[in-house]
């Protein structure tokens, strides 16, 4: 049985439960609110749509009827606003989160929990804190999306599948994540030189990239969706499936979410986004490719960021 709990059901948390349902991923979806009626609502609604997917129970429970759940997915908190950086939201998320950890970890000891709220890395090192769970159990989304945003723009530059493009988001997720150029590349092509490869023996052709507006695209994405629509909630939910399905699939992928580091990189006591390996019991490990030195400053200067928001807030 593929049980998961999912605490906090506005528009992220209730897109991810439609998701798990459409993809037929679990055979039990709980949906946990403060809101216990926003609750209810979402559950029906897309429980009178179950015929047609795979066979699942989905319905608005409490804390205790998280109990046996394989995956818990953490989405509660205030959402961010237009303008507003997810660090901004800091102290009233972790408070939030706070009070949560010890009403879910009591009936739900053994799951993998998947920190989705921002600011998703401060939230995931309150979760290693207070939770008193494995590491391996406690996986914050990370960049997880910011890495979907990259694959997505560069497959729309260069007219290829999203599956040949292999480059990755690293550090927080907000304003000081970077992108490692040195090791992004199109069907083991490095990136910097598709444009001059592609299309030699062909009609296809790929246009040399601007990096830095590329990169601008990325880290500005989220807020530019908030802007036109009021949140985000797609990428993040398909996002967040992903990891789900690597997690009860069994089989090791790897993908940037964020874990704690332990001297990675130079990197200690803060978790952010690497490349780490997910699967059956959660965070498996890390994959510590090498990256430049420009690129090892920049991991490290988003770390002290976050360092910084951690040092000025009670956690």
């Amino acid at each position: 049985m593929n049980k998961i709990s999912i605490i906090g059901t506005g528009s992220v948390g209730s897109t991810i439960a439609y998701s798990l349902a459409i993809l037929g991923m679990a055979s039990e979806i709980v949906m946990i609110d403060i809101n216990h009626e926003k609750a209810l609502g979402e559950a029906l609604d897309i429980r009178q749509g179950t015929p047609f997917c795979a066979p699942c129970s989905i319905y608005a429970g409490d804390y205790p009827d998280a109990a046996g759940s394989g995956i818990v997915i953490l989405t509660s908190g205030v959402a961010r606003k237009a303008g507003q950086s997810r660090l901004e939201l800091a102290q009233i998320n972790v408070d939030i989160t706070k009070s949560i950890i010890p009403e879910i970890t009591r009936y739900a000891p053994d799951a993998v929990y998947v920190i989705v709220s921002n600011p998703v890395d401060v939230l995931t090192y309150t979760f290693h804190k207070l939770s008193g769970l494995p590491e391996s159990n406690i996986i914050g989304s990370g960049t997880i999306l910011d890495t979907a945003r990259l694959r997505a723009r560069l497959s729309e530059y260069c007219h290829i599948s999203q599956s040949n493009v292999h480059a990755y988001v690293f550090g927080e997720h907000g304003d000081s994540s970077f992108i490692p150029w040195s090791v992004a590349n199109i069907s083991n092509v490095p990136i910097t030189q598709c444009h001059k490869i592609f299309g030699e023996d062909s009609e296809f052709t790929c246009p040399e990239l601007d990096l830095t507006e590329i990169e601008d695209y990325v880290r500005k994405s989220g807020g530019r969706v908030i802007a036109r629509k009021g949140a985000t909630f797609y990428a993040v939910s398909m996002s967040v499936c992903h990891i789900c399905k690597c997690i009860l699939s069994g089989i090791d992928t790897t993908m940037t979410v964020s874990t704690m580091m332990h001297g990675e990189y130079g990197i200690e006591d803060v978790c952010l986004s690497t490349l780490n390996v997910v699967g059956r019991k959660g965070a498996c490990g890390k994959v510590n490719i090498k990256l430049t030195d420009d690129e090892i400053a920049k991991l490290r200067h988003s770390a002290d960021t976050l360092k910084d928001v951690i040092n000025s807030i009670k956690i």
